[in-house]
């Protein structure tokens, strides 16, 4: 296994391998990259959707068919946030996104493998730079490209992700060679990867816990969450939203879910590769339908790991008290790191007080009863300690 081969590396985890700033565009192109960049200007106006509405109806058959990969996923960051502003940038949902948003849209989504709004991976994955492009990713160096509001909660609320997500390049840069020991039966390289992970896991953790710093829980809420929804199992919306424009959807109205950090790839690669399972009920389908919002590449690399990793098994019949603990500290890490999510989602979501529109206290911008899926994960994930039959037997 290569990280190479899954577009991942372990310097900077699962962000996009290429700097999105060197994604430049001509022609009508490069004005609608122009006027989505202007967004944090347009939307206070509260006539988004007029002055979308304007944008130049663009085909991009050839565009999608000759540009880089980094083109069409910038290009794909810049449209998806239209298409968001359109839809939730005035009080009333609408129920039809017009062909010019909707067409180039769904175009390239095709073309990146990914589904037709905003997901993680357009969020966060493709939307960073560094000011200093030599002095890795460390919040102090990077900022936040395509934006709605702006505004420091935003981008603070974007960038510890962008953080967490390069970070968790050194945790997946062991993966290759904790598989091929686990193979092999080597307990000396299992211990040492495992340890340098549970070590990873401590400084990703870290990064989690300066959200607060600078992202209040109320603007949170209120000016950087009503953006980022979807239009599956969301009340605002009922059946979905109408593609104008696009054949293949026969005028019905399409439904997908939201941008959620549960679409992030760590935690499930994580789970693969320790070989932690979840019970079979409809939380779990909720969890492997997000699989489909992930890059390609991306979900490759899980469902490799699912397949690959004998991890579990080989740490447990190893009779190794060293390397079960060393085990059973990344299993702990990774719960710590669920438990920090639920404490969020408590107080920046579930305890603010007010419902508007697609914004609801108790649903998740998938569309789920967050606070259940995210207890019944912890709880599993804690469930899955190795017991060590040595000190048993002692």
């Amino acid at each position: 296994m290569r990280l190479r081969d899954f577009g991942i590396s372990a310097q900077r985890g699962f962000l996009s391998v290429f700097d999105p700033a060197d994604a430049t565009f001509s022609g009508a192109l490069a004005e609608i990259a122009e006027t989505a960049m202007q967004l944090p200007d347009i939307l206070p106006t509260g006539r988004v959707r007029a002055f979308l509405g304007q944008l130049p109806q663009m085909d991009l058959t050839e565009f999608c068919a000759e540009a880089t990969l980094a083109e069409q996923r910038v290009a794909f960051v810049h449209y998806s946030f239209m298409v968001q502003a359109y839809v939730w940038g005035e009080p009333d949902a609408p129920t039809v996104l017009p062909a010019n948003l909707a067409v180039p849209m769904w175009q390239l989504a095709d073309a990146t493998g990914q589904q037709p709004l905003l997901s993680y991976a357009s969020y966060v994955l493709d939307n960073w730079g560094q000011h200093d492009p030599n002095a890795g990713f460390d919040l102090d160096n990077v900022f936040m490209r395509q934006k709605f509001l702006g505004g420091q909660d935003e981008a603070w609320f974007v960038l510890v992700h962008v953080a967490i997500e390069a970070t968790a390049g050194q945790l997946l840069g062991q993966f290759p060679r904790l598989l091929q020991a686990a193979e092999h039966a080597d307990n000396t390289t299992m211990l040492s990867a495992l340890t340098d992970m549970g070590d990873t896991w401590v400084r990703i953790n870290a990064i989690f816990d300066r959200m607060p710093e600078r992202c209040d829980p109320y603007v949170y809420f209120h000016r950087v969450r009503p953006w980022i929804h979807g239009w599956k199992d969301n009340p605002a919306l009922g059946a979905g939203l109408i593609y104008e424009g696009v054949a293949s959807t026969d005028a019905q109205p399409q439904s997908f879910r939201g941008q959620t950090g549960s679409q992030s790839s760590i935690v499930p690669a994580m789970d693969a590769a320790l070989g932690l399972g979840h019970a079979d009920d409809p939380l779990r389908r909720y969890l492997d339908e997000l699989h489909i919002y992930r890059p390609p590449a991306h979900r490759e690399f899980i469902d490799a790991l699912r397949t690959q990793s004998g991890v579990r098994n080989a740490v447990e019949h190893s009779g190794n008290s060293a390397l079960i603990e060393a085990y059973n500290e990344c299993v702990q890490a990774l719960s710590r790191f669920r438990t920090r999510h639920l404490e969020y989602a408590a107080t920046y979501i579930n305890q603010q007080n007010r419902n508007a529109a697609g914004n609801a206290v108790d649903i998740g911008t998938g569309g789920t009863p967050f606070m259940k899926y995210l207890k019944k994960h912890r709880n599993e994930t804690r469930a899955q300690l190795l017991r060590d039959q040595l000190q048993v037997a002692g």
